[in-house]
């Protein structure tokens, strides 16, 4: 198969969706692999060290897309990109098609094959391909909340793990999944007084016995989660239904009850966002101001850190890569479930439910692409 990585090409996206070591074992396996000039450089591989395992260097995106029967990216293909998709092209990355109509609509009319990280899904509903990603933005939610309530950027000018003497902040979080979790053992290790909300009991069990003594366990509600925002110095918006636009926990109304100063960092932006007034910004604008709450909303944290994130990432993505590559992807979904949920769009038809639900467009199931 013939495989082509671009650069990235969104604002500050510095990952890269194959390292150097994969590159090498694809070409082992009998593939070709093409990269974009210049791809990995954003995350510390030049592209000598593509060529020293025999990838070959494509002098621009054309020229990938182009040639490749499979492009792996770490983003979803943004506006200048979608004429290059081409009918029966597998694309490999991470799409979130139900935060975005005109993105799904684009796809669907380019005929490709998308499959997506995100989607991606266990018999134990674990998300493999999201779960690094995850990991990563949980942690850089407490980094990048604890920076912007410094006073300089216009937060309260609070300390989240405090002083003796001083009460720490308090950090709020809802979701208990695995960016929540992350959040919190960050948050918590700094000293933040550290509140977790979630609608899974059973979750909050399991919570119970892992997180530290600063740490908080309560049942998501309307009434408990506006008690907690009310009194928070940062809340991270951490909820995720797998494929779907994450479900708006904090409205306009409700900016009114928290303490002016405060930051809300919402990791959902990729799924709509959590936040009623929360709208993607960039590394380089990260940040704006609604009711005197300080919204972040960027959409590829990950890019910030991209090499911690592009190796956890291909760590998770090549084994399936690597089967997508040598079996073909309809023989690879077939014999892999968990590869199969990642079929979001194939042919022009929408082969994931909660995609379909979005935007009231017809379903397919991805079976009936398999026999």
């Amino acid at each position: 198969m013939k495989i082509g990585v671009p650069k990235e090409i969104k604002t500050n996206e510095n990952r890269v969706a194959l390292v150097p070591a994969g590159a090498e074992a694809l070409i082992a396996a009998s593939h070709s692999v093409m990269m974009e000039k210049g791809a990995g450089e954003g995350s510390g591989f030049p592209d000598a060290a593509y060529t020293s395992v025999g990838a070959r260097i494509g002098g621009d995106a054309d020229t990938v897309w182009r040639e490749a029967d499979m492009i792996m990216k770490v983003k979803e293909p943004i506006k200048p990109e979608w004429p290059r998709m081409r009918k029966g092209q597998v694309i490999f990355t991470y799409f979130h098609f139900a935060a975005d109509r005109e993105l799904t609509l684009a796809h669907i009319k380019s005929g490709a094959t998308c499959i997506a990280y995100e989607t991606v899904e266990l018999p134990s509903r674990e998300l493999p391909l999201l779960t690094p990603m995850s990991e990563v933005a949980g942690r850089m939610a407490v980094q990048e909340g604890a920076k912007y309530l410094e006073k300089v950027y216009g937060g309260r000018g609070v300390l989240l793990g405090g002083v003796p003497g001083v009460a720490p902040g308090k950090v709020v979080i809802l979701g208990g999944g695995v960016v929540g979790i992350n959040a919190a053992k960050m948050a918590a290790g700094l000293g933040a007084k550290v509140t977790v909300l979630d609608l899974s009991l059973e979750r909050l069990r399991y919570l119970s016995d892992v997180m530290p003594a600063n740490v908080t366990l309560i049942y998501s509600n309307r009434h408990n989660i506006l008690e907690q925002i009310s009194t928070a110095d940062l809340v991270v918006g951490a909820v995720l239904i797998p494929g779907a636009v994450a479900p708006r926990l904090i409205r306009r109304e409700d900016l009114k009850t928290m303490q002016p100063g405060s930051v809300i960092v919402d990791v959902a932006i990729d799924q709509g966002g959590s936040v009623e007034t929360i709208r993607a910004t960039t590394h380089e604008n990260p940040t704006y101001v609604v009711d005197g709450i300080i919204h972040y909303g960027v959409a590829n944290m990950p890019g910030g850190v991209p090499r911690t994130s592009t190796l956890a990432l291909t760590n998770a993505t090549f084994p399936y890569a690597m089967q997508l590559a040598n079996k073909g992807w309809k023989q690879a979904l077939k014999e892999n479930s968990a590869l199969r949920k990642g079929l979001n769009i194939v042919d022009g038809k929408v082969t994931y439910p909660a995609v379909a639900e979005a935007f009231a467009l017809p379903y397919t199931p991805p079976d009936s692409y398999l026999n």
